[in-house]
């Protein structure tokens, strides 16, 4: 074991996790779960037609790999017209990917909040978005945590794939140390022992915040 490379090659890793890794994991889950709502509502609440249309992209995106929907967005679009950067265009399929995941997440937390709660609402003068905001969202909220951090967690060892695109992040800083020193195996495991600790802290995050939760929820 070549200590003083594991030692030397830390700072760029850590670096690619801080000014790669996390800032596209944020960005594209926030983006993902803007989109996750919409699709959601629209499969509940939409006419046949939106729910049809919303119902067809869960599908497609829970039917693609990831890494096909990445190159399409990179390799396929320009085939078109349409060439984007390789920051973009990783913001761009992940976001989707977790568009499609998490809508039904949150799908299923709406319709697990009672019906007594919209008919609560309704009495004392909400309309449904009203109702929905203010009532509903806010406790589907909390059943849908726990599996949104795992989603987030996913997309944080995801982003990886943004390195097959060019993207600077964890994984290509390995790649290239690597490539120069020729310790493949000892970049890679130390790539993932870095991943592995950032999941360790999201999973703590994560426990703390379900209690959290949990506090304001009757038993």
């Amino acid at each position: 074991m070549d200590w003083d490379l594991v030692l030397g090659s830390l700072g760029p890793l850590l670096s690619g996790a801080i000014r790669g890794t996390i800032p596209l994991a944020l960005v594209s889950f926030a983006a993902g779960m803007v989109l996750a709502v919409a699709v959601a509502l629209m499969r509940l609440y939409g006419n046949r037609a939106v729910a049809a249309v919303a119902g067809l992209y869960v599908s497609v995106i829970r039917g693609t790999p990831l890494l096909v929907q990445l190159f399409v967005v990179f390799y396929g679009l320009p085939s078109l017209g349409l060439t984007i950067d390789p920051w973009p265009s990783a913001i761009i399929a992940f976001s989707l990917n977790v568009g499609g995941y998490a809508a039904e997440v949150v799908r299923a937390a709406i319709l697990s909040v009672p019906k007594g709660q919209w008919e609560a609402a309704y009495m004392i003068g909400m309309s449904r978005p009203t109702s929905l905001r203010r009532v509903i969202l806010p406790q589907a909220s909390r059943v849908a945590v726990p599996p949104l951090s795992n989603t987030f967690i996913s997309l944080v060892k995801d982003t990886s794939l943004a390195s097959l695109i060019l993207v600077t992040e964890l994984f290509r800083e390995a790649q290239q140390i690597a490539a120069f020193s020729q310790e493949f195996m000892v970049l890679y495991v130390e790539a993932a022992l870095v991943y592995w600790v950032i999941c360790l802290a999201l999973a703590g995050g994560q426990g703390s915040l379900e209690k959290r939760l949990d506090r304001y929820v009757a038993h």
